[in-house]
């Protein structure tokens, strides 16, 4: 309960607390008030609605539930952790790389003891007596920090007052689960836990990977599958055997109840018609090897289940759509590939481009388009909205990133496309979306938010404080800017490097902060750790002074040097703080925090976010949200530059599709319908009753089905 209770005051910055039982004598408002207060050092607040709430509880009410919301909002900002410095002073007294350098050989060289561990021919500067390890305790550091200086520009993040539990975590997994895009791996383990949880289920499920998790509770219920593919089944059969229902790697399936695998087979017979049996081939190890659990020979009655496993051992011969389309293509019958693309019309709508340049009459493939666009998603159309903008010029290359937020660039070598064929295409795109977007009655729109990428996908997106979709652009207030990343190891030594490429306004002239470069005239790294033991971790910060900044690109990178994955480590998360000049206090500060997430996924190079000074001398930050492949260990900021440079100058250059292209749609289907929309980085207490309020956390909510 209480891990539910921290989901929802983390996901919707909503305090869950029943009706009231009307007023309680006690210290309820006295301890209420401590607990503003304590939030307040961590950056956050009361609505002044929570805080009448609370203090209508007893005391002892309060001091246990304002025990779990700190213990929440501190992990969300990143408190939870000590985070100390290498550099007792830092950002202060960094020394310069050679000078540190020589005075750690200068140490071993006077002590007998130590030369005698680090004796030549090969002299491993990393094991040095003294190096990459905590040489003084956090207490000390917290003794060689003033207090932090507060100031009206430091973040303070409203806590509202929410529902009961059970109504906050229903509305909380209907929209995870009703989402029209995918969602990142935290937020399918938040729905599984919801799911667990909240007795109704949601009907309407369009993302199957979301909906293999809520069948999982239908299952178990004996309440009727959401399934229209046979692939439907094959992702619950993951979940069900705790296995990956997005099936990127393999599941070992576990045995299965007589009931459940009856349930299974019919759901598969329901389904598995001639032309949906191509998608068998697809994952025919996976479909053998559940074969062997659901045991189909022994349903004769259900036909078309077992022809599903006839097709994955080979017996029966199914064509996949893709693959009639690929041959159609391959021997120049594109009208026949446009006309079989018909009876999928989100497949249409995907290869559009490609269909536009293979050689059939672009009047006939746009008419075909236009026929497609009123049975595809709508996450489709506004995917092939924003991939069309990006034609109408030229690109510094394309940009390829999977679903686990692994990237790479390349040159476009694509034919263009007529501006009169693209116009065409995005009237067509704008209408149906026009059409699908509800009316907005009073439409209230934060100017903040119209640069916030639409969320078309959550995979690479890990949930956090003040995250935004890949591609989203935002301004830098402060004076400073602190990067840091903490990390924390389970069996293996285990060495993460946080690094800042700099760039040129051509992404050239690099120059790098890092441990092989301690500070340059405006940064400053706070000394390399190359362990990370229980249970404290270890944390690593690089200061930037922006206003002294000679080069307008600064991209902070972490680096896997050696030991255990983001994924496989206990604890990894990377984030940023901003300050003004004159702000003392310890290296991290958590009401300076202004956005952290989890390090995830297997690539070994993480790129968070750029940071990018405009023409106005204002800085802004667009999210990334990438992994590079790297080196399976030793990765520097040097080694990737190259990469790295062309992967953020795609991603920068990139026309992204925002919020202030819904937000102009919406304008257009105002009303006066007596209800109200609010689009905004944050909900204000002054909206009128029953607006419906999109902030980051609800932004794909947006999407139109």
């Amino acid at each position: 309960m209480d891990n539910l209770e921290s989901l929802v005051i983390a996901r919707r910055l909503r305090v869950p607390i029943g009706a009231p039982a009307g007023s309680t004598p006690g210290w309820g408002e006295v301890a209420a008030r401590q607990l503003d207060a304590a939030l307040l050092s961590v950056g956050f607040k009361c609505s002044a609605a929570l805080l009448d709430r609370l203090s209508r509880l007893r005391g002892e009410t309060v001091v246990d539930l304002g025990v779990r919301i700190l213990a929440a909002v501190r992990s969300l900002v990143g408190d939870h952790v000590q985070h100390n410095a290498y550099f007792i002073d830092f950002p202060k007294n960094v020394p310069d790389t050679l000078e540190f350098w020589v005075g750690l050989l200068r140490e071993v060289l006077l002590d007998p003891v130590a030369a005698a561990r680090v004796q030549p021919p090969v002299l491993n500067l990393l094991a040095l007596p003294g190096y990459g390890r905590y040489q003084h305790t956090y207490a000390d550091l917290l003794t060689a920090h003033d207090e932090l200086i507060p100031l009206a520009g430091d973040r303070v993040t409203v806590l509202e007052l929410g529902a009961s539990l059970e109504v906050e975590a229903r509305e909380l997994y209907f929209s995870l689960a009703g989402s029209e895009v995918p969602l990142a791996v935290e937020d399918l383990a938040a729905l599984r836990l919801l799911a667990s949880f909240c007795t109704d289920q949601p009907e309407h499920v369009p993302v199957r990977e979301n909906r293999a998790i809520v069948n999982e509770v239908r299952l178990a219920a004996d309440q009727p599958l959401l399934v229209d593919t046979v692939t439907d089944v094959l992702r619950l059969a993951c979940g069900c055997s705790g296995g990956d229902v997005t099936l990127a790697t393999p599941t070992r399936f576990r045995s299965f109840r007589r009931a459940e695998r009856r349930a299974l087979l019919q759901a598969l017979d329901a389904v598995a018609s001639p032309a949906k049996l191509g998608d068998v081939p697809r994952y025919r190890e996976q479909w053998k090897r559940l074969g062997e659990r659901l045991h189909p020979h022994e349903y004769p009655h259900l036909p078309r289940a077992v022809q599903v496993f006839e097709v994955a051992r080979g017996a029966r011969k199914a064509a996949s759509f893709d693959s009639r389309v690929e041959a159609a293509l391959s021997t120049g019958r594109s009208d026949d590939a446009v006309e079989l693309l018909e009876k999928a019309p989100g497949a249409l709508l995907r290869r559009l481009d490609h269909l536009l340049r293979t050689g059939a009459s672009t009047s006939s493939v746009l008419d075909a388009a236009e026929r497609a666009a009123a049975g595809a998603s709508g996450r489709v159309l506004l995917s092939l909205r924003e991939h069309l903008q990006n034609r109408l010029a030229p690109a510094a290359g394309r940009v390829f990133v999977n679903r686990h937020g692994k990237a790479w660039a390349a040159g476009d070598s694509r034919s263009p496309l007529e501006k009169e064929v693209l116009s065409r295409a995005l009237t067509i795109l704008d209408e149906e979306i026009t059409c699908r977007l509800p009316d907005p009655g009073e439409l209230i729109v934060d100017p903040d938010v119209l640069d916030v990428a639409l969320p078309l996908s959550g995979k690479a997106v890990s949930p956090g404080l003040g995250m935004l979709p890949r591609g989203s652009l935002s301004a830098v207030d402060g004076e400073l800017l602190r990067f840091f990343v903490h990390w924390r190891q389970v069996e293996q030594r285990t060495d993460y490097d946080l690094s800042a490429l700099m760039l040129d306004a051509s992404y050239d002239n690099a120059t790098h902060v890092s441990w092989t470069n301690y500070s340059n005239g405006f940064a400053e790294y706070s000394g390399d750790l190359t362990e990370a033991p229980a249970p404290h971790g270890a944390s690593e910060f690089i200061n930037i002074r922006l206003a002294a900044a000679t080069q307008p690109i600064i991209i902070p990178q972490v680096n896997i040097f050696a030991g255990e994955r983001f994924d496989e480590a206990a604890e990894a998360f990377f984030g940023y703080m901003t300050r003004d000049a004159a702000q003392e206090g310890r290296p991290f500060e958590p009401r300076t925090v202004r956005m952290k997430s989890d390090l995830r996924g297997s690539g070994q190079v993480a790129l968070p976010l750029v940071f990018l000074r405009g023409e106005d001398g204002g800085w802004r930050v667009k999210w990334l949200h990438l992994y590079l492949k790297g080196h399976p260990g030793f990765n520097q900021v040097e080694g990737n530059r190259v990469t790295t440079a062309l992967l953020v100058r795609s991603i920068v250059e990139r026309d992204y599709l925002r919020v202030r292209y819904l937000a102009d749609l919406l304008r257009a289907k105002e009303s006066s319908g007596g209800h109200a929309t609010y689009i905004g980085l944050e909900a204000p207490a002054d909206l009128p009753p029953g607006a419906r309020v999109y902030t980051p956390g609800t932004l794909h909510e947006l999407i139109p089905a």
